[in-house]
């Protein structure tokens, strides 16, 4: 039975004063049973803080997923300047870490870096926001009604973005999540049927919903994607130079975050196209005729992509991003007389006068390459029972192996041809340089072991199986100088192999591959 919309409105007797007296014991801060322990785990934190302020588990474990993937990022800042597992923002527009702070007694720092004080702040405001937009203290346990108070957490001003960070939130909680946490904790919500129940936002038109006078026009550059004009202030009228690039960023935030920071004048940055993680969607922000704000002194010659995730987090790079990214430049590339290789199609670090190390060394290159080219064609063989040194002039299928890491990492080393030439030198040593390895140009053990073991670190021990397993025996068999069987199958082999190396580089020697054993292998220890 369809049941009635929930009136939105404000109620005198849940004022924010009211939240505030709940969240705070007398005038010494949050008490002590409501403080986070040391030793929560994330979903821990997650059933806490939902309880303490009433709000429900699941919604707020949709909300960090959303945000981060459930990844902390050691509390580096995105780029709106938001932090932590729920991204609590300080900047000129919100100041979602500042009221967090104010609702729970937290210091600001403890927000930006404890998993659990941050998703505690983040409980908070959505309860406050709750609060204020008179959502009865009865309906708490209905998911569906705290819809208006999401689209507020989104930090949007324009309703548009509001639904649809919202409507993404919703999504998660209809199809589940299942998430890894850096430290390999897994944390579950089950799929669910929630109905929405979107007060306000119920006549604001969806950004899919068609072209129409409310939503604006679907993209007339690129026919797939929706349009959300960026500030005025933030890109140029107009172009100095032709168009002769595209350039690969990732945003270090979400898909919605990100187009509603372009709408904010204070940032005074933007992207051509932004691209989702989830199933690829397209919305483009700055025509292409105009010069977006995003790489520095590549801005006049080139088109930017901003895709959804974070540097350090692979999670974010799925096959459905890949290839609607790899179909928008193919696009691009076909439409302006691009070639169609890594000289023209590049990252923002390697963008002349930038700082940036988007987007990183957990991007596929060579998948990306195939897909831009229309192939897949059968993957390089990375699998061998030794790895030898190579070196300028060496020749063979294990050159093809070094060049498709370096490239798939970020690293230009050229086309994968087998021949280690001047270019592939160069990719070596840079890789080295930001390894911390000795930049010889010379693939040996340790830049072997450092290729070869890139990527994410997922908790491996005896029973696991698939391609991470298949990763770490490729760089057990060099770090170790021995034959690991590369099978995909962690067996007693395989865990002898790890209590070895975790031996002989003075880890902790458990047999499982944790974050400390994977960093190990990383560095090229």
């Amino acid at each position: 039975m369809n049941r009635p919309q929930r009136s939105w409105r404000y109620t005198t007797s849940l004022v924010l004063g009211t939240a505030v007296a709940v969240l705070l014991t007398g005038t010494d801060g949050p008490s002590a049973a409501a403080t986070p322990t040391p030793h929560d785990t994330v979903d821990q934190a997650f059933t806490r803080a939902g309880a303490e302020f009433d709000v429900p588990r699941d919604l707020l474990v949709a909300i960090g997923y959303g945000e981060s993937r459930l990844d902390s990022h050691d509390g580096k800042p995105s780029h709106a300047n938001g932090y932590g597992v729920m991204h609590l923002v300080s900047n000129p527009r919100s100041h979602t870490l500042e009221r967090a702070a104010e609702l729970t007694g937290a210091a600001p720092n403890a927000l930006q870096r404890n998993t659990a004080t941050n998703i505690r702040g983040a409980a908070a405001v959505l309860r406050s926001y709750a609060d204020r937009l008179g959502l009865q203290l009865e309906d708490h346990d209905d998911i569906g009604a705290w819809y208006p108070a999401v689209a507020e957490y989104s930090g949007s001003t324009d309703d548009r973005m509001a639904r649809l960070y919202a409507d993404s939130v919703y999504d998660f909680l209809a199809n589940g999540v299942r998430a890894t946490t850096p430290l390999g904790e897994t944390v579950d919500v089950h799929p669910q049927a929630v109905r929405p129940e979107r007060g306000r936002y119920t006549d604001v038109p969806a950004l899919d919903e068609g072209a129409s006078a409310a939503v604006g026009t679907l993209s007339t550059d690129y026919p797939p994607a929706l349009w959300v004009a960026a500030n005025s202030g933030n890109y140029t009228v107009g172009r100095s130079a032709a168009i002769s690039a595209v350039v690969i960023h990732v945003t270090q935030g979400s898909y919605a975050g990100s187009i509603s920071w372009f709408q904010n004048p204070s940032s005074n940055v933007s992207a051509h196209y932004v691209i989702r993680s989830s199933d690829g969607q397209v919305t483009q922000t700055v025509r292409d005729k105009d010069t977006a704000y995003h790489a520095r002194s590549g801005n006049a010659y080139s088109v930017g992509i901003e895709h959804e995730g974070y540097v350090d987090n692979p999670a974010w790079f799925t096959d459905a991003m890949y290839r609607s990214s790899a179909a928008l430049t193919r696009h691009l590339t076909d439409k302006y007389g691009i070639p169609k290789d890594r000289a023209h199609i590049i990252g923002h670090s390697e963008v002349p006068n930038n700082d940036h190390t988007d987007p990183g060394p957990n991007w596929n290159w060579t998948y990306y390459m195939q897909l831009v080219g229309g192939s897949t064609s059968t993957p390089v063989n990375l699998d061998f029972p030794a790895y030898n040194t190579l070196r300028s002039e060496s020749t063979g299928t294990q050159v093809t192996a070094a060049q498709t890491l370096l490239n798939a990492q970020g690293f230009a080393a050229g086309t994968a041809d087998g021949v280690f030439g001047t270019k592939t030198e160069t990719a070596v040593k840079a890789f080295q340089s930001a390894r911390g390895l000795s930049p010889d140009g010379v693939i040996g053990r340790q830049s072997w072991t450092a290729l070869l073991s890139a990527g994410t670190k997922p908790v491996l021990q005896e029973t696991s199986s698939g391609a991470d397993v298949k990763r770490l025996q490729r760089s057990l068999t060099a770090a170790l100088s021995r034959t690991v069987e590369i099978d995909g199958s962690f067996g007693p082999g395989t865990a002898q192999a790890v209590r070895d190396f975790q031996t002989s580089r003075s880890l902790t020697v458990d047999g499982v591959v944790g974050p400390a054993t994977w960093t190990a292998l990383q560095a090229g220890r």
